[in-house]
Parts: structure tokens; C-alpha cells; sequence
């Protein structure tokens, strides 16, 4: 499974680590994704999605059935 946001899309990004000497070396840095189950209204059942913590406070904001239809992802489908 890929790390990756189901709505808002966040990815992996990849980054320079820096030694005391200012030796550069890649590393990833990995969003904070959890994976919650949320009720869907519309569709009276439970859907399991993998979110980054900030699409879970955008969430509690403005809705699951609203934040999908942002993103352009199909509850049905999931």
C-alpha cells in the first residue's frame, strides 16, 4: 500500500540530511498518515480510509461527504 493521503494526496518527500561536517545524505520524510474508520452518512456504513492528520482535522471541519466531493474521491468505491 502506498503512503499516501486518500484525500488530500500528501506522498512522501525526499530530503537532505545534513552531518556536523555538511556530509548530505537523501532521506524520506513520511506524512503522518492514520488509518481510521469513518461513518459515511449518505451511504449508511463505515468506511476505512488511510489520512494524513491534517485531512483528519479538515474533516471534523466541513465533513466527510464535503471534503470528498473537494477531493474528487468516490465514497462508494471504498
Amino acid at each position: 500500500m502506498a503512503r499516501r493521503c486518500t484525500l488530500t494526496g500528501k506522498r512522501p518527500n525526499v530530503a537532505n540530511k545534513v552531518s556536523h561536517s555538511n556530509i548530505k545524505t537523501k532521506k524520506r520524510q513520511l506524512p503522518n498518515l492514520q488509518t481510521r474508520r469513518l461513518w459515511y452518512v449518505e451511504g449508511g456504513r463505515f468506511v476505512t480510509m488511510r489520512l494524513s492528520t491534517s485531512a483528519l482535522r479538515t474533516l471534523n471541519k466541513i465533513g466527510l461527504h464535503a471534503f470528498a466531493a473537494r477531493a474528487g474521491v468516490d465514497l462508494s468505491k471504498l
